[in-house]
């Protein structure tokens, strides 16, 4: 096993040894293309998203912008098929993952949704304390030794900048922790299921400029090893942390291309507009 900061908790949580290691993310993922074709979406008749055909780069940044009610949400949630539930949702088209469409006979939805972590716009911590928030996605699938649930916890508390905060706490509330704090504990326990991609929706929209800075900086040490594709309504956000822009407007994609190109030589006529802030 890749080496890593582990931790010994007695049955009680009561003391924390530590053995100080390399910290390194456990999974190294070598394909995470993501391409789209011909996806239409419908919800209550609603033509939402209307046919987008897209290939999202594997590991780096994606950012999708676009004024509200475009789709961008919408067509976060047909990566990992949150759609489901919803008998009003209508999809057509390919999403393939890894070569695999994800809208296929038998593909199994439980390993789509694990594979994609997703933070949402708002933290939602569990509720329960710090530790058993990172340690529940870990048992659900399957981990059931402790000294491997506590190599988890110490490891992505550590990884998201959280472990010297919160080292003396880890018995209390995730509740009483700071909506920021929150937010980068919530990214610790989606990367405790070994996700192979994360999606973030407005992830920072309700975050302080301290704490956006901590997760707009995690975002770019996390796309060494992930493919990131964020929802975003920050033209500066985006331009500082994305690689590659989508635009969307009205439920189609009007441009898409490299960060430098699109802001600086953008190529539709609606692109320029609303850059300069025709709209919004």
């Amino acid at each position: 096993m890749i080496s890593t900061n582990q931790i010994l908790i007695n049955s009680n949580y009561n003391s924390v040894i530590e053995m100080n290691n390399a910290i390194t993310l456990k999974k190294l993922v070598t394909n995470q293309s993501i391409k789209i074709e011909g996806l239409d979406v419908y919800i209550e008749n609603q033509h939402i998203l209307k046919d987008i055909n897209l290939t999202i780069p594997e590991k780096s940044i994606t950012c999708i912008i676009g004024p509200s009610g475009c789709g961008k949400s919408t067509f976060l949630k047909t990566l990992n098929r949150m759609h489901d539930e919803s008998p009003e949702v209508k999809i057509s088209g390919k999403v393939f993952v890894n070569d695999e469409n994800i809208y296929g006979q038998h593909v199994n939805v439980i390993d789509t949704r694990k594979k994609m972590g997703l933070l949402a716009q708002r933290p939602c911590p569990l509720p329960m304390s710090i530790y058993e928030n990172v340690a529940y996605g870990p048992r659900i699938h399957g981990i059931k030794k402790r000294k491997a649930i506590n190599q988890t916890v110490i490891q992505y508390l550590q990884y998201v900048g959280l472990w010297d905060e919160v080292r003396d706490r880890v018995r209390t509330s995730a509740t009483r922790l700071s909506i920021g704090q929150q937010q980068r504990l919530c990214l610790a326990r989606g990367l405790a299921i070994e996700p192979e991609y994360i999606l973030g929706d407005e992830a920072t929209s309700a975050l302080d400029p301290l704490s956006t800075k901590k997760i707009e900086e995690l975002f770019i040490k996390l796309k060494e090893k992930y493919t990131i594709i964020l929802v975003t309504h920050t033209l500066r956000q985006a331009k500082r942390i994305a690689d590659h822009i989508i635009f969307m407007y009205l439920g189609k994609i009007i441009e898409s291309g490299s960060t430098d190109e699109f802001f600086n030589n953008p190529k539709k006529q609606l692109t320029k507009e609303y850059l300069s802030g025709s709209f919004s």
